[in-house]
């Protein structure tokens, strides 16, 4: 049963790895740094693999690891402050963004805002298991990305004007 885990996990990486990264990266703002997250996480999910209870949650419960492992990362760099920083639109060739406007709106976004948009919308996850991820109320989760959307709504507004 544990090896059918550990294959499981195997391959939930390998088609992940993108995505994970993606993710990782828009905590961190650097390549480098969001390699080391990615790669923190999975040690981490390997290491704590016999705690996942249901095979089918497991793309909530490692994002679980991603999103902490980099929260743990920003705040051991003293960088969380730095969101609002303009270095932080530097574009990436990584970055899957379409709408270049929709990437600096969402970049200006605060992060407990941001986090939430990136989660539910750019990696397809239900409001539900963002809440989980990011282990707030459900009814934070829906606040959070409800201001969040009006103030992205708003800024796209105001840049066609």
């Amino acid at each position: 049963m544990i090896e059918e885990l550990e294959n499981a996990f195997i391959t939930f990486i390998r088609t992940q790895q993108n995505s994970l990264y993606l993710l990782a990266y828009s905590y961190t703002k650097n390549e480098q740094d969001a390699l080391d997250v990615v790669q923190d996480s999975i040690q981490k999910g390997w290491l704590a693999l016999e705690k996942l209870t249901n095979r089918d949650q497991m793309k909530s419960w490692f994002y679980t690891i991603l999103v902490r492992t980099a929260i743990d990362l920003l705040r051991k760099q003293k960088r969380v402050e730095l969101i609002g920083d303009d270095s932080l639109l530097l574009l990436s060739e990584e970055d899957s963004y379409l709408n270049l406007d929709l990437q600096q709106a969402l970049h200006r976004l605060p992060l407990q805002l941001r986090e939430v948009v990136v989660l539910r919308y750019f990696e397809d996850l239900k409001i539900e298991d963002v809440a989980h991820i990011l282990t707030i109320p459900l009814s934070t989760a829906k606040s959070r990305l409800y201001r969040a959307l009006k103030l992205l709504k708003i800024e796209l507004e105001t840049e066609e004007n």
